[in-house]
């Protein structure tokens, strides 16, 4: 079994920036991706981020360029730095993990982006 539990939410002003951190517990090996997503009020959650097994990464295009999805040489955790944060980032965040063929998810982390 594996566990993912987000934090860095919080509330920040238009232009700031946030650092959301997954830290993932069980046997992780065999990961094939590792993702943020995100899902604001009345809307669907949509991928925000992601790294596939061999270190590519990939990005929606609302968030391209602001936000970076990095992590260690152990896979864990994973970040997902947020910069020049807008108001409609404001969303809950979410981790999610593919470990041989099983999705995972956090429980998700708040971040308000308002002045």
């Amino acid at each position: 079994q594996v566990q993912l539990v987000e934090s860095g939410g919080g509330l920040v002003q238009p232009g700031g920036s946030l650092r959301l951190s997954c830290a993932a517990s069980g046997i992780i090996f065999s990961t094939n991706t590792m993702d943020w997503y995100r899902q604001a009020p009345g809307k669907q959650r949509e991928l925000v981020a992601r790294i596939i097994s061999g270190g590519s990464t990939d990005y929606a295009d609302s968030v391209k360029g602001r936000f970076t999805i990095f992590t260690n040489n152990a896979k864990n955790p994973v970040f997902l730095q947020m910069n020049s944060l807008k108001p409609e980032d404001t969303a809950v965040y979410y981790c999610g993990r593919d470990v041989r063929g099983r999705y995972y998810w956090g429980q998700g982390t708040q971040v308000t982006v308002s002045s």
